[in-house]
């Protein structure tokens, strides 16, 4: 090979390098979304998977299994986690029932949409309804043997979320531990993940302990920002923000059962723009700081300190506000978005349009002048580094 051949073959590499470094860059944020319907001005579901295609955001979270949703989405590579509410959960604990629902809410939409897990109930031990809550179990069990009997089981995973209320002790995280109460419930359902190899999701606020307590906590240690952290005495290992320690009580929980075979993921965290006199710390600012700092620990693929070398999995609360949701000002006000599609406030997911994306032919241009124009500084580039060689 002459020089002439190495260094066209040098420009080749080159170029392929800069086309996987821009694919590489264009590939979804690893965050997921919760997208909450609990209102009556919100955008067709058409139009909400524009949006979400221009953010690069591909992990969804349903409270149901809303069918317009699913639809939006065929064919598209966004994964979703659907769910089935706390108000049928007796009626799945029936095998042909979990089967009747599945035919309807699943099957149409496999291999076209990718369902990767279930949710059945949530936060139910948190609830006091007792029935409900020896219900659970069962009816997660009845959803599972449904999807062996159609070969979906390693597709699709069962599970359930909880409130963070389902500990009786939270700090220092080594000690956290599961309410007394519930052991009886949480020690088989543990059992039950293992065996269906499902994680463990937790709802986790660190703006309701702030809230709560706005004079005794600190604000930098719930929004990720510098502070000078929390040792746990027991490990000493160091905690610079709230989120991360109540990840690691939950584990500390799971191992005082037993367990050290159970991944524990978020399946809702956020922080409300906007609140009553009473809720401190609810501003655009604060949510702002929140979920802006917590998508660049995620984009880091940062572990917590009890367990490093696995990435925090979150799906942030929410994709809207939501405007008929009951309870205080902040239930309304956790929505990145307005339903007119442009951001509550900004944490670089940025659209280039409200509805979505633009498709303005200067958009367009400007688009592949930017990419000739990095390809021509690559190649030039290269041919200084190598022309001597």
């Amino acid at each position: 090979m002459d020089a002439v051949d190495r260094l066209c073959s040098r420009y080749l590499l080159f170029f392929c390098l800069l086309i996987s470094g821009s694919v590489h860059q264009t590939v979804s944020i690893g965050v997921g979304i919760n997208y909450g319907q609990i209102a009556n001005d919100l955008p067709p579901p058409t139009r909400v998977a524009t949006l979400l295609r221009s953010l690069n955001i591909n992990r969804i979270k349903l409270y149901d299994a809303d069918q317009n949703v699913l639809s939006a989405f065929l064919n598209s590579n966004v994964e979703f986690i659907i769910g089935i509410g706390n108000e049928i959960v007796e009626s799945m604990m029936d095998v042909s029932k979990a089967q009747a629902w599945l035919q309807q809410f699943v099957e149409p939409y496999i291999p076209n949409a990718r369902i990767a897990c279930i949710t059945v109930g949530n936060e139910v031990y948190s609830s006091n309804d007792t029935t409900l809550m020896a219900n659970l179990l069962p009816a997660m069990q009845s959803v599972y043997q449904a999807l062996i009997s159609i070969g979906l089981d390693k597709q699709i995973k069962v599970t359930t979320a909880h409130s963070l209320n389902i500990l009786s002790n939270s700090f220092p995280p080594s000690s956290g531990s599961f309410r007394g109460d519930l052991a009886q419930y949480i020690q088989p359902l543990l059992n039950f993940h293992v065996m269906a190899n499902s994680p463990f999701l937790i709802n986790a606020y660190p703006y309701f302990a702030y809230k709560d307590n706005p004079n005794s906590i600190s604000l930098q240690y719930v929004l990720f920002e510098p502070n000078p952290g929390v040792i746990d005495p027991n490990t000493n290992l160091k905690y610079d923000n709230m989120l991360y320690a109540q990840i690691d009580s939950v584990y500390s929980a799971i191992k005082a059962m037993g367990h050290t075979d159970v991944d524990v993921r978020i399946s809702e965290t956020g922080w409300p723009s906007k609140g009553d006199p009473t809720e401190f710390g609810a501003t655009p600012e604060n949510a702002a700081a929140y979920n802006g700092n917590l998508l660049q620990r995620i984009s880091m693929n940062q572990g917590t300190p009890l367990m490093p070398s696995v990435p925090i999995d979150i799906h942030v609360f929410a994709l809207f506000n939501e405007n008929l949701k009951p309870g205080p000002t902040s239930e309304r006000n956790y929505g990145l978005f307005y339903p007119d599609g442009t951001p509550v406030y900004n944490i670089g997911l940025k659209t280039g349009h409200p509805s979505g994306i633009s498709n303005s032919p200067a958009s367009k241009h400007l688009i592949i002048a930017g990419f000739f124009f990095s390809l021509i500084t690559a190649l030039f580039s290269a041919l200084i580094l190598y022309s001597d060689r």
